[in-house]
């Protein structure tokens, strides 16, 4: 076949949006385009597949290759567009079949989603927002198994109800496909929790009745507005009232650690809800974020 679709996801914000890689391998003069609103870094994603491709010991196709990256009105960002890229280019060059009856039988790509970086030796890097795309992958309208780089397949696995596969080279996924090996999916989740320690409000003396109004509130679950001079103690009270609020689901949890690891911390997953102190001088821009 000449055309192959591989499902993987764009982030836009918390939100893993589906994305199809599609792939043709057609004759003419030997080029590489890619379209579909790329940044950079998907761009450079040219490079990167075809030393993958020739290192792992697979032909790169020698004609003119257009991948289209669906929907086109998506931005995408990051380099986690290698992976399905390499397969795509595999899958249309007629390299990834089974031989079963001396036929080829090509896998059906419909019940995986893909993600992951390239070396330029075929390994698989770790993944940022890793649990963002388990998540996304997770709401899909049908089952799929996610497939992604192996240092980050446990933490992918903390999603309930999602299969992950953990991959270190793209020649291992490459043989799962044809059916030579299988990829053990990766049953254990990566919860790591982490000892936060919050201040308690039983150390607060007097303000009875500010105290009051920080158990209605988290009793309640209502929103809350502090005002008063310098000194009065609202951010002394504010930085103990998540240490009366219940603790958060496991849903709730993930969606706390992926926000952390779409800003680059460490996803670690937390049960106490998190407290962020922005400084009065801050910014609108500097709250919400800016840039495009």
């Amino acid at each position: 076949m000449s055309l192959a679709i591989v499902m993987s996801c764009a982030v836009r914000g918390l939100e893993a949006l589906p994305v199809f890689v599609e792939v043709h391998v057609g004759s003419g003069l030997p080029a590489f385009h890619v379209v579909g609103l790329p940044d950079a870094g998907v761009r450079e994603s040219r490079e990167r597949v075809r030393s993958a491709l020739i290192n792992s010991g697979y032909e790169f196709p020698a004609g003119r290759i257009i991948v289209n990256l669906a929907p086109a009105d998506l931005p995408k960002e990051s380099g986690r567009f290698d992976l399905p890229i390499a397969v795509g280019v595999l899958l249309a060059s007629g390299q990834i079949a089974s031989d079963e009856a001396m036929g080829a039988v090509v896998p059906d790509m419909r019940d995986y989603v893909l993600a992951g970086e390239l070396s330029l030796t075929g390994m698989l890097g770790a993944l940022d927002a890793v649990l963002a795309i388990a998540l996304g992958a997770s709401r899909r309208d049908r089952p799929v198994r996610l497939i992604v780089p192996h240092a980050t397949a446990a933490l992918a696995a903390c999603v309930p109800g999602l299969c992950v596969l953990g991959a270190e080279t793209l020649s291992q996924i490459v043989e799962h496909l044809r059916g030579q090996q299988t990829l053990c999916a990766v049953t254990e989740g990566g919860f790591r929790y982490r000892s936060t320690v919050v201040p308690c409000l039983s150390e607060v003396q007097g303000q009875a009745a500010a105290r009051r109004v920080l158990e209605i509130a988290a009793a309640g679950r209502h929103s809350m507005l502090m005002s008063g001079p310098p000194g009065v103690g609202k951010s002394m009270l504010a930085h103990r009232l998540p240490g009366i609020l219940p603790p958060l689901d496991n849903m709730q949890a993930l969606e706390v650690a992926a926000i952390s690891g779409l800003r680059g911390a460490d996803c670690q997953v937390d049960s106490h809800p998190p407290f962020r102190a922005p400084h009065h001088s801050a910014s609108m821009a500097a709250l919400v974020g800016g840039g495009v």
